[in-house]
């Protein structure tokens, strides 16, 4: 098999999957996990089942498929934020805004998420437990940093931390494309609710 070949099929099965993981992905998210069959995603693809089962070894690996890497875009962009320059107010800031983007352009991948985790495998349920944790502790430590440099005044950083996260994925509820703020700006109103909440 030379190299060009090879390519080309890894190349077609990466379209076959993101394909398949997009169908799923939104009937998930209009009719939930338990409501959707594979024999839905296929046929909102206009294909059979096998094409699925070339994939994926059935729907608990499509959902898992949607929710690790959403998990992991939310860490991801704690990370790259907290990793910048600056006082802790300018990176905390800089979490939430980025974490807050995350949550609005991958907004139905963040609502099967939140909604539909509980029907996870164990081993993935046991990844995305960890994401979360490393996602808390990300945001717990520039909080704490915060309170060490005097910018923030926040007497349960544990709690302040659970807080700030909930607010940020919560957005996938209730916004809307057609909403009054372009997604960066509202991001960034939403880290500035943050330092208030911190004491900044």
């Amino acid at each position: 098999m030379n190299a060009s070949f090879a390519r080309v099929r890894d190349e077609l099965a990466a379209q076959k999957r993101e394909r398949t993981l997009n169908a799923a992905q939104l009937l998930f998210y209009e009719r939930g996990f338990t409501g959707t069959t594979l024999d839905d995603v296929a046929h909102a693809m206009g294909v059979t089942k096998p094409f699925i089962y070339t994939q994926f070894r059935g729907k608990s690996d499509l959902l898992a498929a949607i929710c690790v890497p959403a998990m992991q875009a939310c860490v991801d962009a704690a990370e790259q934020a907290v990793a910048q320059a600056g006082d802790p107010a300018k990176r905390l800031h800089a979490l939430v805004s980025s974490f807050c983007e995350v949550v609005l352009e991958h907004q139905p991948g963040i609502a099967v998420f939140f909604r539909e985790a509980k029907h996870l495998d164990p081993e993935s349920a046991t990844a995305i437990k960890s994401l979360r944790e490393r996602f808390d502790a990300v945001l717990s430590q520039v909080i704490e940093e915060g309170n060490a440099a005097g910018t923030f005044r926040v007497p349960d950083v544990r709690l302040a931390a659970l807080a700030i996260g909930g607010m940020g994925s919560w957005m996938y509820e209730w916004h809307r494309s057609e909403g009054r703020l372009p997604i960066e700006e509202l991001a960034a109103r939403m880290a500035d609710l943050a330092l208030r909440m911190v004491g900044a």
